[in-house]
């Protein structure tokens, strides 16, 4: 009924006749049960040492579930006795308001006969004016009377509606077109109904048997209308108009977050949006939720019909979304979480056999699977992997969970694979990497930057400098944050240890670099103008052949990541080829500082200008020496990732 309200709600009426006339039917079997219910109390109530009725089958037949409901209509009539003029009843109230509710059911579908619509009005008056606790003989009658002499009866009128609703039904004539429950359709009405159902059997089979994607169709004027319920909750409902080769889809959700989502899932499908908040007391119990319309101009009936399966097929992913939105934000942020969702939808994987199959019980248990010394307790996976490699494996996850469904594979080897892909990706240990390339991008910038201030005759210009060395001090703290955060890692996680050691290293190049660009500052701050073209030539040179090698040191960790004993022999001697290029840039710096410093000695008649000359020189050569420190470092760690398992 809830769903029923919200197409309502919608504007679309031609889709709820076939819905309204099967809850019709199923409330005139409830109407005939409570009906049945006040016969038995009263008799009862007439006749206390008599058997009571065994209503359970009734109860049953009614389609009423066998819960709390069900065992307080079995016990309703043992509470009833004489009393004046009539009984008590003790539940009468909430008896009335049942039978209120599906009287108004019944009544939905016959909405165009004018006098069954005011007889329905007339009826839920009195059973809203009920008693409590208390029914008297005339009112029992009146709800129970079959006989027409004696005037109109809620029976009676049951019995009325239930014929309305069968002739209704029999002029309906619904079918089933490919798994939609469709009528009144066109011959240009079936492939497009029929496109759209092939994007449903598409994905359906991942929402498992989670209730939702019932579709209805049918013909209303000029356009075809497409009705989907999605799920369960009352006010997620798609509705579909198509008119020619316009498309417009009507799509409501109480939750903003899986709406702009869903947005963005049919983004290439062309269609444009206006959204705007609805609210409706007997929706979502009351509360606003988002409201949206989008529009498709096709530019061929083939592109309508891509465009009707695209969407279709997407459904799904809205099934349960929040909840695995919710499971997987114990891995990532909620901004990663909704990303991940999207991408495992565009390249079809579901979650639902992803929380069937154990939801993030499968990703804890992988991670104790590492062992202690990978994780520690209170460790956050996107934390330890880094965020890009956390999602990626998130993403596997899900694969794996779907393709497992699909081929209806265990879910223990689902949890076997899992723990799998948890181990590959921390062997490749990208969030140490990512920080390791992040540090080699700050030294590599400084380098250029240095270069570049030498090749621009920076040391002409002191408020330039100035703001050269500003800049330079600000990227060394930066660096010096990624240090300490490799420390605090290395802390708590073992395989963190090598990388500290390795980015320690590595920031005695940003420290040495740094140093060389505020000396370039204070040559500015009192001596611009003093260095001869030889002097400016040979500490170009230096500078030059040290931003080459913080470009290859770059180049060493990037390949270095992907560096093991499956690489073929090409990835090898890259690396090596980039070892050796730092091998030389530390001799050839070596050479030209003492060719710089004699130059420096000829040419320059300042102490103190002097002396800044050969410090920058000095900083230029030291930064070589850490660089290919750290290239040895790396090139060890390059041969134990290399060494073939024994």
């Amino acid at each position: 009924m809830e769903k029923l309200r919200a197409v309502e709600s919608l504007g679309q009426q031609a889709l709820l006749l076939p819905s309204r006339i099967t809850l019709a039917l199923r409330a005139n079997d409830r109407l005939k049960l409570c009906l049945t219910l006040l016969q038995a109390a009263a008799m009862h109530a007439r006749q206390p040492e008599a058997a009571l009725a065994d209503l359970r089958r009734e109860i049953a037949a009614a389609g009423v579930a066998e819960d709390e409901l069900a065992a307080w209509l079995r016990d309703l009539p043992a509470q009833a006795r004489v009393q004046g003029d009539g009984f008590e009843l003790p539940g009468w109230a909430r008896l009335a308001q049942l039978v209120r509710r599906d009287l108004l059911a019944m009544g939905a579908p016959c909405s165009a006969d004018a006098a069954l619509t005011a007889r329905v009005g007339r009826w839920t008056a009195r059973l809203d004016a009920s008693a409590a606790e208390f029914i008297s003989a005339q009112e029992l009658d009146d709800l129970t009377r079959g006989d027409r002499a004696g005037g109109d009866s809620l029976h009676l009128l049951v019995m009325d509606l239930h014929k309305g609703v069968n002739a209704l039904s029999a002029q309906l004539a619904v079918e089933t077109l490919d798994g939609a429950q469709v009528w009144g359709l066109d011959a240009t009405d079936r492939p497009r109904v029929a496109a759209f159902m092939r994007g449903i059997a598409r994905t359906g089979a991942l929402k498992l048997d989670h209730p939702g994607l019932d579709t209805v169709a049918t013909r209303d004027g000029d356009n075809l209308l497409i009705q989907n319920d999605i799920g369960t909750n009352d006010v997620h409902v798609l509705v579909l108009r198509v008119t020619s080769l316009m498309l417009t889809m009507t799509y409501s959700d109480l939750h903003d977050v899986r709406f702009d989502f869903f947005r963005d899932l049919v983004a290439d499908t062309g269609a444009s949006w206006s959204v705007s908040n609805a609210q409706a007391a007997h929706l979502n119990a009351g509360h606003a939720y988002r409201v949206g319309v989008a529009t498709v101009e096709a530019a061929s009936e083939g592109a309508l019909r891509e465009a009707l399966e695209a969407i279709a097929a997407r459904i799904v992913f809205l099934i349960d979304w929040n909840r695995a939105r919710k499971r997987l934000q114990a891995f990532v942020d909620k901004d990663h979480a909704v990303a991940l969702l999207g991408e495992a939808a565009r390249r079809e994987y579901g979650h639902m056999p992803w929380l069937r199959a154990g939801g993030e019980a499968l990703i804890w248990e992988a991670m104790a699977a590492q062992g202690a010394e990978t994780f520690r307790l209170g460790d956050r996976l996107d934390a330890v992997l880094g965020e890009d490699a956390c999602s990626g494996f998130l993403l596997g996850a899900l694969r794996l969970a779907s393709e497992a469904s699909r081929l209806q594979r265990p879910a223990s080897l689902v949890q076997d694979e899992i723990r799998l892909l948890l181990a590959r990706v921390l062997r490749s240990r990208s969030a140490e990497f990512d920080v390791l390339q992040d540090h080699a991008a700050y030294c590599q910038a400084l380098a250029q930057l240095l270069n570049d201030a030498l090749l621009q005759g920076a040391e002409r210009d002191a408020a330039g400098a100035t703001q050269l060395a500003e800049r330079a001090k600000r990227w060394e703290r930066e660096a010096d944050e990624l240090v300490m955060n490799a420390r605090e890692r290395a802390r708590r996680q073992a395989h963190w240890r090598t990388f500290a050691t390795l980015i320690e290293g590595a920031d005695e190049i940003a420290d040495a670099l740094e140093e060389a660009v505020f000396t370039l500052s204070l040559v500015a701050d009192g001596h611009a103008g003093g260095w001869t073209a030889a002097t400016r030539s040979a500490l170009r040179a230096m500078s030059g052949i040290v931003a080459s090698a913080a470009a290859d040191q770059v180049r060493l960790i990037v390949i270095l990541r992907d560096l093991d004993a499956s690489s073929d022999a090409s990835d090898h001697e890259e690396f090596l080829s980039a070892c050796w290029r730092i091998l030389q840039a530390e001799r050839r710096t070596d050479e030209l500082l003492r060719s710089t410093q004699r130059t420096l000695a000829r040419d320059l008649r300042s102490a103190a200008e002097l002396m800044l000359a050969n410090d920058l020189a000095a900083a230029l050569e030291r930064t070589t020496d850490h660089l290919l420190a750290l290239c040895y470092a790396l090139r060890d760690h390059a041969f134990e990732r290399s060494r073939a398992p024994t």
